[in-house]
C-alpha cells in the first residue's frame, strides 16, 4: 500500500513507475501542496518515439493528470552529441536538418498525449538548442564543467561498463552528462522546473543535474526513474539498439521481459478510447 501523499506519486507507485527517486518525502510533500513543473527529455535521434520511450510519456500523461505541468524537452543540442548511456557503440552523429524533421515527428505524438495550452498545468514543449547552441565553451567549461567530478562520472555504471569492455568512449560522448545536467538548472531558471524523469539508465545524467543546481546556488531539484522496458534476452528496447515496434500481437508476447499485465498498467491511459501508446509506434 502507497504510503505517498500527492495523487501523483500514488498514481505513479500503484502504476509501477517508480524505480529510483531522490528525496521522496520532499517531492511527496511539494507535490501535494500544489502543481509543480517536471520533465522528460527526447533525443532526436528518429521521427518517432519507441516503445521504451512510451513509459516515460505516459508518465507525463499522469504526471498532467495529477494537475503538474508537464514538460517535453527535444534534444535540439544533445542530439548533435548523442547519449553514450549503456551503449556499445557511438550514436550515429546526426545534422540539424534531419534532427529539426525528427523533433516535428516526436511533436506529433505528444500532441496525442499531452494537453497543451497557456494554463498553468497545460504541456509545453521546449527544445535545448535554444540554450545550447548558443554556449561559448570556455565560458561553459568555467562556469558549468568546473562543478562535475571526472572520477565521480567515470564511476557510473553507463561509462564504467563501456570502459571495462575496453570500447572507446569519445570526449564528444563524455560531455553529454554535463550537457543534460546543464539542461535541468536551465529549465528550473526559465521554467521554474524542478523534477527531472526518465527510465533508469539515466539516473546518473538526472542526478548531475541535481547536483549541479546545489553547487551552483539554485534551488532544490529532483530525480525519479522508471524500470526500463527490455526484450526477453535483457536488452533495453530502443532505436539504437534496433528493437522495432512491431505489432503488439506478435512482438509483445515474445520480446518483452516481465509480465504483459504489468507492462499494460505502465503503458496504458485512463481514457484508453482516447489513446494507445503502442498504436503509435512505426510499422
Amino acid at each position: 500500500m502507497s504510503t505517498y501523499k500527492s495523487d501523483f506519486l500514488n498514481t505513479l507507485d500503484e502504476r509501477g513507475f517508480i524505480h529510483q527517486l531522490s528525496n521522496p518525502e520532499k517531492l511527496d510533500a511539494l507535490c501535494a501542496a500544489g502543481p509543480i513543473a517536471g520533465y522528460v527529455g527526447y533525443d532526436a535521434t528518429a521521427t518517432s518515439l519507441h516503445i521504451g520511450n512510451l513509459i516515460s510519456a505516459t508518465m507525463l500523461y499522469w504526471f498532467q493528470q495529477t494537475g503538474n505541468k508537464p514538460i517535453a524537452l527535444m534534444g535540439g543540442g544533445t542530439s548533435m552529441v548523442g547519449d553514450p548511456s549503456f551503449k556499445d557503440d557511438q550514436r550515429k552523429l546526426l545534422g540539424p536538418d534531419e534532427i529539426n524533421k525528427n523533433i516535428e515527428g516526436i511533436k506529433k505524438i505528444f500532441a496525442r498525449i499531452l494537453t497543451f495550452g497557456d494554463g498553468p498545468n497545460d504541456a509545453i514543449i521546449v527544445n535545448n538548442a535554444d540554450w545550447l547552441m548558443n554556449l561559448k565553451y570556455v565560458d561553459f567549461l568555467r562556469d558549468v564543467g568546473r562543478y562535475f567530478s571526472v572520477n565521480r562520472m567515470l564511476s557510473f555504471d553507463s561509462v564504467r561498463l563501456r570502459l571495462d569492455r575496453e570500447q572507446s568512449l569519445s570526449f564528444l560522448e563524455f560531455n553529454y552528462m554535463i550537457m543534460q545536467g546543464y539542461d535541468f538548472v536551465e529549465l528550473n531558471q526559465r521554467h521554474n522546473c524542478v523534477l527531472q524523469m526518465g527510465g533508469s539508465d539515466q539516473w546518473g545524467n538526472i542526478i548531475n543535474g541535481v547536483d549541479l543546481s546545489h553547487r551552483m546556488g539554485g534551488g532544490q531539484l529532483f530525480a525519479l526513474t522508471t524500470p526500463l522496458l527490455t526484450t526477453a534476452s535483457g536488452q533495453k528496447m530502443g532505436k539504437t539498439e534496433k528493437v522495432p515496434c512491431g505489432s503488439t500481437k506478435t512482438f509483445f508476447p515474445h520480446m518483452i521481459s516481465g509480465s504483459i499485465s504489468a507492462i499494460l498498467k505502465t503503458m496504458m491511459l485512463k481514457n484508453s478510447s482516447k489513446y494507445s501508446p503502442a498504436s503509435h509506434c512505426p510499422k
